[in-house]
């Protein structure tokens, strides 16, 4: 429990217990916001976004923040192929019921950006309208690649200036623009400690579901999920230096989608930290969505 958000403990429909920070949860008329993280990534992710629109803005709002199962407080799975984008899909859904959720603006870190376009195909009528962050129709296989070069890979680190060291090692080459702070603030959410030892803040077995798929395989056609999206405003957010959302793909997406935003976060790679000025912007599409409704 914090001073800035309450725990909300959802039974998944297997049983699992899933986590979600709560901000503001008395709050009413302002658009709730509901925020889903990368691959390995957490509900931390988001917690200076969460800090600026419950409490900061000009128009306070509730803010949901969630833990995919295996990430951060949520149970893990004894079995690792339930780490699927459709069975999170399913979690996010039975959390929101809880929750009592009924529109909301969906803000989606790269896996988060694939379940909101998932979202807007079997939950429409949920989506007032949604921001991918560093995440489209079109996957780069260099981007993939990557990511599944690190993750559950990741050396231990003995200190968080260790854990910064590790993520300098293999990341400063896709954000040369971050700050010590950033840096620090991207190891805390990485590892946690547990019995006086950094760990990661995930399940390694994550790594299982990248390694059981073709590289060589094309990959999916995700353009008629994000059709779903057209109804929405939509603010799309790219790095710089992405290897997963190329600018070529984030033109294409803009054609097709007639209230169309984008931003590009200079010296940052995959994916861009939602803090600073990026904070701003997200709340001023949201105050404009609501404007507009």
């Amino acid at each position: 429990m914090s001073d800035t958000y309450r725990d909300l403990f959802v039974s998944a429909a297997d049983g699992l217990r899933l986590y979600t920070r709560d901000y503001n949860p008395g709050t009413a008329g302002a658009l709730p916001v509901v925020c889903l993280s990368g691959l390995t990534r957490s509900s931390e992710d988001f917690h200076e976004l969460a800090l600026a629109l419950s409490r900061g803005s000009s128009r306070p709002r509730r803010v949901l923040s969630l833990d995919y199962r295996g990430r951060g407080r949520s149970d893990w799975d004894k079995d690792w192929r339930n780490y699927d984008v459709k069975i999170e899909l399913n979690d996010v859904l039975q959390v929101l019921t809880v929750a009592g959720i009924e529109k909301a603006v969906f803000v989606g870190t790269s896996r988060g950006g694939l379940i909101t376009m998932a979202l807007s195909a079997v939950r429409p009528t949920l989506i007032a309208a949604a921001v991918l962050n560093d995440i489209g129709p079109v996957l780069e296989a260099r981007g993939i690649a990557r990511i599944r070069g690190y993750v559950g890979k990741l050396p231990t680190p003995r200190t968080l200036d260790e854990a910064v060291q590790i993520l300098r090692q293999t990341s400063a080459a896709e954000f040369p623009a971050f700050t010590d702070e950033q840096w620090r603030a991207l190891a805390r959410v990485t590892w946690r400690e547990a019995d006086g030892q950094l760990v990661l803040n995930y399940d390694p077995n994550l790594m299982k579901t990248l390694e059981v798929a073709d590289p060589e395989a094309p990959l999916p056609d995700l353009w008629p999920l994000f059709e779903g999206l057209k109804p929405f405003p939509l603010l799309v957010i790219r790095g710089e230096h992405s290897d997963l959302l190329s600018a070529g793909t984030v033109q294409a997406m803009q054609e097709k989608h007639p209230r169309f935003r984008a931003i590009t976060v200079p010296g940052q790679g995959h994916a861009p930290a939602l803090d600073g000025d990026l904070t701003q912007a997200i709340e001023q599409f949201i105050l404009s969505v609501e404007a507009s409704a």
